[in-house]
């Protein structure tokens, strides 16, 4: 569970016409979506095609290659958070979608934890959550950034509760978790669709670190997007 911020303030080159800034502003905003989307789509593909392939007797004798896979997740993104400003725009986009690829791999087990009834409904209950939630973010007048900073926080504590959690096994605690996630990730993406929307107002729409920022956007709203499909899997999924 990971949420990156990007910043586009040197990218302020020029000011435009308001009709050009216009354009070019709906040209970010799609291109950020675009992305966003096709990684979902190929975050969905794989981990159901993965999923009639493999058996749970496949899992039970490499589950610790999928461990490995969720801490690679982790350190693709870290690492495009980092490295963002010095490898090219097409690169950015190779590494999002190899990201989506792995999230995908991994995604193949809940195929065996959860019914696929109960994911193709959760998926579109979250969606409806999503799209609802970033237009609220981005036709509010509303001051948004006090929002995600206390949703950040709350953040970094469902991480270490879950992390404590693994121990405790307390089943409270568990559905505290699940319930906090999913408001926890509606403040996210309520706020980084602001942040976007306003990447979008600010730029000149053609130089390549424009491409990257709407990567990166595109890769925060997928972030947003897939841990509030998870926690909302964990209340309204059901189990084998």
């Amino acid at each position: 569970m990971t949420n990156q911020d990007y910043n586009l303030n040197q990218y302020q080159t020029r000011t435009l016409p308001k009709t050009e800034a216009a354009a070019v502003s709906k040209t970010f905003l799609l291109n950020v979506y675009n992305w966003m989307t096709t990684g979902l789509a190929i975050t969905g593909l794989i981990a159901y095609a993965v999923s009639t392939v493999i058996t749970e007797e496949f899992i039970a004798r490499n589950i610790f290659l999928f461990y490995g896979l969720l801490i690679f997740q982790l350190l693709i993104v870290i690492g495009l958070s980092f490295a963002i400003n010095k490898i090219p725009a097409i690169v950015a986009i190779g590494a999002f979608f190899f990201y989506s690829a792995i999230t995908g791999l991994t995604f193949s087990l809940l195929f065996f934890v959860y019914t696929s009834a109960s994911i193709a409904s959760t998926f579109f209950i979250c969606a409806a959550m999503f799209g609802s939630v970033s237009v609220f973010g981005y036709i509010t007048k509303m001051d948004l950034s006090k929002i995600g900073a206390f949703a950040f926080m709350g953040l970094i504590g469902i991480i270490i509760a879950s992390v404590v959690n693994m121990f405790l096994r307390n089943e409270m605690l568990y559905w505290i978790i699940s319930y906090a996630g999913v408001i926890i990730f509606v403040g996210l993406t309520a706020w980084d669709t602001q942040k976007i929307k306003r990447m979008a107002q600010s730029i000149d729409g053609k130089s390549e670190a424009v491409k990257k920022a709407a990567i990166m956007g595109a890769l925060n709203l997928y972030l947003d997007f897939i841990n509030m499909f998870l926690f909302l899997l964990r209340i309204m999924g059901s189990r084998r």
